[in-house]
């Protein structure tokens, strides 16, 4: 499959830069996949949207994981805890970076290729909340960039379809966790001309025993966010109930315990587009995407989002 089959113009001016007043308030397209209806809503209404659905949200905490370096001017991204003070980590300019240097808190161990290092950090991360770079105001409150349910500390983005919900909102729900550390593999763009030439480095998951029991009896689940997707069908082809997870969904896959997706508007070329469009068919997401930007709703980390019935 092409890679332009993700490509889509969307208006500057559509990126959200700041969240919603109220978390609940952001609006939400709503897609019934059996009748093609479309429904305006705001996402305070999602209760009424569902019909008994396990809710299945993704529990980890954004780390403060953007340490800025001063000479030369760039930054840290830490990616993932390898154990110990050794993490994971994107780090630029990388052309003018060397192993063994320090650079503030952090020393360069060992280059990966594409950006990716690995490095010893001094202590917890103590860097600022990783928004992503087309984020470009300050964040007054940086609780804005965590779901209200963060429980597991280890991601460098946040899961964004979570950042929506309150607690008054997930208590008129029957909601079960499950854990996957955001990482490279969920923000990385395609840069291949094919899906297929597209390389996953892999991301670590959890689902506790008990969880994995009400989720796989449910009748119908809904995941919120795509993280959520992917640990729910990476379970529901290997068993294995903790580990990491390459699973890349593309348009063509067979879903096995997603019945609903919650998401948000995601960017051109993404893996995220990928999986929407597997879930909703490739021109049912580019019809409602144009949909959505001629209603004028907001776009990515902080924006609205869509309910796929």
């Amino acid at each position: 499959m092409e890679a332009s089959v993700l490509d889509y113009d969307l208006p500057p001016e559509l990126v959200a830069q700041q969240p919603a007043g109220r978390r609940d308030s952001s609006r939400l397209l709503v897609y019934d996949r059996a009748s093609g209806a479309v429904r305006h809503r705001v996402f305070a209404d999602l209760p009424a949207e569902l019909s008994g659905e396990l809710t299945v949200v993704n529990d980890t905490r954004v780390v403060p994981a953007r340490i800025r370096i001063e000479e030369p001017k760039g930054e840290v991204l830490l990616l993932e805890h390898e154990g110990g003070r050794e993490w994971l980590a994107l780090a630029r300019p990388t052309r003018r970076l060397r192993a063994g240097r320090r650079y503030g808190a952090v020393e360069l161990i060992e280059h990966l290729g594409e950006g990716r290092w690995r490095v010893r950090l001094d202590g917890e991360p103590q860097g600022e909340a990783p928004l992503p770079p087309y984020i470009t105001e300050p964040l007054a409150d940086p609780s804005r960039y965590q779901t209200v349910y963060a429980d597991e500390s280890g991601s460098a983005a946040a899961p964004t379809a979570g950042l929506h919900f309150t607690p008054e909102l997930l208590g008129r729900l029957d909601v079960e966790r499950v854990t996957l550390h955001v990482g490279l593999d969920t923000f990385r763009p395609l840069t291949a001309p094919t899906l297929e030439q597209h390389e996953l480095h892999g991301e670590r998951y959890s689902v506790r025993p008990e969880a994995w029991e009400r989720i796989r009896a449910a009748e119908r689940v809904l995941a919120v966010g795509t993280t959520t997707v992917r640990v729910l069908e990476t379970v529901a082809r290997n068993s294995q109930l903790q580990g990491r997870t390459t699973l890349f969904v593309t348009p063509g896959f067979e879903f096995r315990r997603v019945d609903a997706l919650l998401t948000n508007f995601h960017l051109p070329r993404s893996t995220l587009l990928a999986l929407v469009m597997a879930f909703a068919g490739i021109e049912e997401t580019r019809r409602l995407y144009r949909l959505a930007i001629d209603e004028r709703y907001r776009f990515y980390s902080f924006g609205d989002a869509m309910l796929l019935l």
